[in-house]
């Protein structure tokens, strides 16, 4: 009898694998789509890798950490222990783009722990969803390892493809940037920031920002974010274009030589990757929200949805300013008209806006520069205590201007710019939210512009992470909703404390009022709808009627059309929704302002209809307390037709669809305020075709008949 050895030996030798290992180290997606392997190399170093439709995605990527008080920890580990596990729920949004969110995920917990004296150890927690991954450091409490002083976390995101990437720079203080598109190994943040000369912002590394986002040549697009970022720096990414790696680049401080302070037991935020095989499912994602905590606020029905009009910009553009005007010895105070003009924030001028709100549909208005400091607010060494968030300049009666709006059925959002003087704001702001609450406002949009004091912190570090989270918390004591401006990015905290309703954290519309570039060109929102607004809701200010604005600005203008502006109330989601230009402005055009006083802000289901990164985008969503639906497509500088098919209407139902489509002749500059408006009877599965003028979009509103 003959044997043949080689099975056997090669039997032997895979048992004896799986007796060293004996742990799953592998963990799919609920529809098999994604697939996680993690595993320890032979320096028991940490490593893992993705794939997606049998196809890797992310090859070995490794992980670890460097301290400042402490060995760097990364590699000298075991396994020694893994669970496996499957979540599955249905959650609903406060608000949203939605009602109903599913949660399903399989989750592989793997405890890791150094085999060298110290023996510390270290978790890692892999949630894989059909849409991405999700994956966090855990430091869990133990004897040899009490306060971790984090110098750099190293993760890894080794791609197997050069990729069209979709990028901002990494900077350190301002996302405010426009996108540039490259290949991966072409992405040059430093050449970048020379080029524009950046002087200040602060990019330490070729660096990115995140949601950074990738196409690939077989259609396979993924984004790399981050969710759930509490006491913890803000992560860029570093990108080495020779190897196609993605590595891990914390906000750090000129402060101290560490990024981030944490006593144990901790958890780092989760490290992100949005994964499909095309671009409007990336919009349709959920999951960042998912990795978040569940709501911790309970009923927050104190804040609707809303439009909202506002003394914002007629400043921009210099009709009027944010100061009031002071005498030379600033004891005295006289209307000087500001820096600018006449002051904008007075009571006459705000009831002007409160009358057009009421009178259109509008439930709020937004009052900048209507309290002291506005004079030494920016530019000036020493900015701490300038602002007082409690007093108002001696035009504006925040009484009577609080009771008209109300009789009026209107409510104020108030407005903090803290210039950056973070201690300043944070000994003030229960006075201020009290105030607040004290007159029934329940939205603040609160601005920092200019370099974060204390000295030597960056918008984007562990400090001021701690500072835009706080703020929040705290505002929901007092029924108050922030929309912060100069932010910290959004990493689906919204789910956790549904009072961060929205904030820029973009290259937002006021560009286009003074921007020596010439303001964002057409291809800008089409980007951001595939990268910014994956991470969360944004305070893009849309609506701008007067497209070139000569009276005022004759070097700028907004680069869309008149039909883009509307299309972008659908297109850019935020629950609170500026109708931005001047009032003047509307009354003149009653016609396209229609679809403003139509549209919903707050939605019951979202339809991302089409779509290709960087080109164009169209959306469907419906309203949650009326079920009317509204359309919006945008394109970038190329002219398109978009064909439509009305397959998201209910059954046995006539719709009456008003559409607000770029006319024959239109062009974001030779020609932005042709417009057609025509009304059309549709039903489920009619079809439309809809031609989009470069630079231009379109709008619809669907009723029931």
């Amino acid at each position: 009898m003959k044997f043949n050895l080689i099975p056997l030996i090669l039997t032997v030798l895979f048992f004896s694998c799986n007796q060293k290992e004996k742990h799953i180290t592998e963990v799919t997606s609920p529809n098999s789509e994604v697939k996680v392997n993690f595993n320890l190399n032979a320096q028991g170093q940490p490593f893992y890798t993705v794939m997606f439709n049998n196809k890797i995605v992310v090859d070995s990527s490794y992980l670890g950490f460097e301290f400042t008080n402490a060995k760097a920890l990364k590699d000298n580990f075991n396994i020694v222990n893994t669970t496996t596990s499957t979540f599955n729920e249905t959650w609903q949004m406060s608000w949203g783009e939605q009602v109903d969110v599913v949660n399903h995920y399989n989750e592989l917990r793997v405890e890791l722990q150094e085999t060298s004296e110290l023996k510390r150890k270290l978790n890692l927690v892999f949630k894989v969803y059909d849409d991405g991954i999700g994956f966090r450091y855990e430091f869990p409490e133990q004897a040899n390892f009490k306060e971790a002083l984090i110098k750099d976390e190293h993760t890894e995101f080794n791609l197997t493809e050069d990729y069209k990437t979709f990028w901002i720079p990494g900077d350190w203080d301002i996302y405010e940037h426009l996108y540039n598109t490259t290949k991966l190994s072409e992405v040059d943040a430093l050449q970048f920031a020379n080029h524009k000369n950046l002087a200040q912002t602060y990019i330490p590394e070729n660096a990115v920002n995140t949601p950074v986002t990738m196409v690939g040549a077989d259609g396979t697009h993924l984004s790399f974010h981050e969710a759930a970022l509490i006491d913890y720096s803000g992560m860029t990414l570093k990108v080495d274009t020779k190897n196609l790696d993605l590595k891990s680049n914390l906000v750090g401080s000129e402060n101290t030589d560490y990024k981030v302070k944490r006593r144990l037991p901790f958890e780092t935020p989760w490290r992100t990757i949005q994964i499909s095989d095309n671009a409007p499912e990336l919009i349709e994602s959920k999951l960042i929200v998912n990795l978040n905590e569940p709501n911790k606020l309970g009923d927050v029905s104190w804040f609707t949805p809303m439009k909202y009009t506002g003394v914002w910009w007629e400043m921009h553009l210099g009709k009027s300013s944010w100061d009031y005007g002071m005498t030379q010895n600033m004891s005295t105070w006289t209307d000087t008209g500001g820096a600018h003009g006449k002051h904008g924030a007075n009571t006459e001028n705000v009831k002007r806006f409160i009358d057009f709100s009421a009178k259109n549909n509008i439930g709020g208005v937004l009052v900048e520069g209507w309290n002291t400091g506005w004079e030494h607010w920016i530019g000036f060494e020493d900015r701490e205590g300038v602002f007082d968030f409690v007093t108002p300049y001696p035009d504006y009666d925040i009484d009577e201007v609080t009771r008209y709006a109300k009789e009026k059925g209107v409510e104020i959002i108030m407005h903090h710019e803290t210039s950056a003087a973070t201690e300043t704001y944070t000994k003030q702001q229960d006075t201020a939210y009290a105030l607040m609450q004290k007159y029934g406002m329940h939205s603040v949009k609160s601005g920092y512009v200019g370099k974060i004091l204390p000295k030597g912190e960056y918008h984007h570090g562990q400090y001021m992470v701690n500072h835009y989270n706080n703020a929040a918390i705290k505002a929901a004591k007092y029924e108050v909703a922030v929309n912060a401006h100069e932010p910290i990015k959004a990493t689906g905290l919204r789910r956790t404390y549904p009072n961060i309703i929205s904030r820029e954290g973009l290259r937002g519309q006021e560009f286009n009022a003074w921007a020596s570039d010439g303001g964002n060109p057409p291809e800008h929102l089409p980007i951001v709808a595939f990268t910014r607004m994956l991470s969360g809701p944004i305070d893009y200010t849309p609506g701008i009627f007067n497209i070139k604005f000569d009276e005022y600005k004759p070097d700028n203008q907004v680069n869309t059309t008149i039909a883009q502006q509307l299309a972008l109330y659908v297109v850019i989601y935020s629950p609170i929704q500026m109708a931005a230009d001047l009032v003047e402005h509307y009354e003149a055009n009653p016609e396209p302002l229609q679809f403003i006083k139509d549209v919903g802000v707050d939605w019951q289901e979202t339809k991302v209809l089409n779509g290709v990164v960087g080109d164009y985008v169209t959306i469907a969503r419906q309203e949650r307390e009326t079920g009317n639906w509204f359309v919006g497509g945008i394109t970038d500088e190329s002219a398109r037709t978009i064909d439509l098919t009305f397959d998201f209407l209910d059954d046995n139902q006539s719709y009456e669809a008003v559409i607000y489509r770029d006319g024959d002749e239109a062009h974001w500059d030779d020609n932005p305020l042709d417009i057609i408006i025509e009304k059309i009877e549709v039903s489920k599965g009619s079809n439309l075709s809809v031609k989009l003028a470069e630079g231009g979009g379109f709008a619809i509103s669907i009723f029931k008949k």
